[in-house]
């Protein structure tokens, strides 16, 4: 099995042959890390990267992202058995008040595809549901987004619940009203103006911490 051939399967989107080419390297003897690592994780890559430069939209990421769950649920039970560790571990909602979720389960996709083992506690969150997801989770790292202005204060309010219970945990935010001066402005860990972004910003501060 050609490892690029898994990869630019996941690219295309082909969900059937993506997970029929994950399941013939399994069977040859590679190992679910590795196919993880050299195919699922680099092609989700290339997918952000094309959703960023605006040649793929929200279709093509989501035929891509259902490519990649149909890899990794052959790849999950091989990864348990291998104690393999996840990127990072991830809570990630939009805040309350607030019930927009598209474009948080975007990166939600994307940081799975990126090997991060994520808790997506989904639309409307208050802030001590976060503060007890990553206590729950153990997660280094958490993801507040918002679409609305008015749900900017609650943000700001969930930022600072999460900071007084886990100090450590990094807290980087996004949506539509969001921007850098805005994450600066409340103590934010970073700001993620879309979720190739984000991603990029998650692996780097689950790498220094």
């Amino acid at each position: 099995m050609d490892i690029d051939d898994l990869k630019q399967r996941l690219v295309e989107g082909d969900a059937k042959a993506t997970a029929a080419l994950a399941q013939q390297g399994l069977d040859e003897g590679q190992s679910a890390q590795s196919l993880l690592d050299d195919a699922l994780i680099p092609g989700m890559g290339v997918v952000g990267q094309l959703f960023e430069d605006g040649e793929y939209f929200v279709p093509e990421l989501l035929l891509s992202a259902r490519a990649m769950y149909a890899a990794l649920d052959l790849l999950r039970p091989h990864l348990a058995a291998a104690n393999s560790k996840p990127a990072g571990k991830a809570v990630l909602g939009t805040v309350q008040g607030d019930l927009h979720d598209i474009g948080k389960k975007l990166v939600v996709i994307m940081l799975e595809g990126n090997g991060f083992q994520v808790t997506d506690l989904g639309a409307d969150v208050p802030p001590d549901r976060f503060v007890e997801a990553v206590a729950e989770s153990g997660s280094q790292l958490v993801g507040l987004s918002a679409l609305l202005t008015t749900t900017l204060p609650a943000m700001e309010n969930t930022l600072r619940a999460i900071k007084e219970a886990h100090p450590s945990v990094s807290v980087i935010i996004g949506g539509a009203p969001v921007t850098q001066a805005y994450a600066d402005s409340i103590g934010a860990d970073g700001f993620g103006r879309d979720a190739n972004a984000a991603v990029s910003l998650a692996r780097h501060l689950v790498g220094d911490a």
